[in-house]
């Protein structure tokens, strides 16, 4: 049962906004071909997971999601033949502008009016800030990975969450569609639920979550 909770942390990219929805969408705007935007996508994720892996064992150092992402479109750019300076630079921040999921933002508010709740993101402050506005999130706050200088799952961002919620995490649920984020959420020892998206890690047989449920609305419901 999910009792005593007091903070509601959100992941963000593919939780509660459809990442690769927008970022195939920004790629389309800047010239590159629908029937190539799976391709280009792939470009995209398999940069960006690269490097914060990279950057997790130490082989590069911290950057935030900022420098990432304008490496990724600039990576992006040259498959897809993509020169115009002032279109790569309109990509590199299509973080910004992704859409929520249809049942993000009344969920959010639903929850907010009862629990402190935040964002917890590897994308920087500035680009947390501009997706929290253009998606509709009206959540108390959004922590970035950023203030740590890591990338989920390293547990000093976890842990960051917690500080901020007030330092007990038997007190603060984490809500992902990543099981991955999970996992590290539940080893820093927050209370855990599972959304299903398209876009998700979906859990494995011996995940043992808090809670799973099928929308924010069913998890509202529980928490009630």
């Amino acid at each position: 049962m999910l009792r005593d909770i007091t903070t509601i942390v959100f992941d963000v990219l593919g939780t509660l906004v459809d990442e690769p929805g927008g970022l195939r969408i920004a790629i389309e705007e800047a010239g590159g071909s629908p029937r190539d935007s799976d391709e280009l996508l792939g470009v995209w994720q398999r940069h960006i997971e690269g490097e914060q892996r990279r950057i997790a064992r130490g082989e590069r150092d911290y950057v935030d999601s900022g420098i990432l992402d304008r490496e990724a479109a600039t990576r992006v750019a040259q498959t897809a033949g993509i020169t115009d300076t002032g279109t790569i630079d309109r990509l590199a921040t299509a973080t910004r502008r992704l859409p929520a999921w249809p049942d993000s933002c009344e969920g959010v508010a639903r929850l907010a009016a009862r629990f402190h709740v935040l964002g917890l993101s590897n994308a920087n402050p500035e680009s947390l800030r501009a997706l929290g506005e253009h998606a509709g999130l009206r959540w108390h706050g959004a922590l970035s990975a950023d203030a740590v200088e890591a990338y989920k799952p390293s547990p000093r961002v976890y842990r960051l969450a917690v500080e901020v919620a007030g330092g007990d995490p038997e007190r603060v649920l984490m809500v992902a569609a990543h099981a991955w984020d999970l996992r590290g959420a539940g080893d820093a020892g927050m209370r855990t639920a599972y959304v299903p998206r398209p876009v998700g890690d979906p859990p494995a047989e011996t995940d043992a979550f808090d809670g799973r449920f099928s929308t924010l609305a069913g998890l509202a419901d529980a928490l009630d």
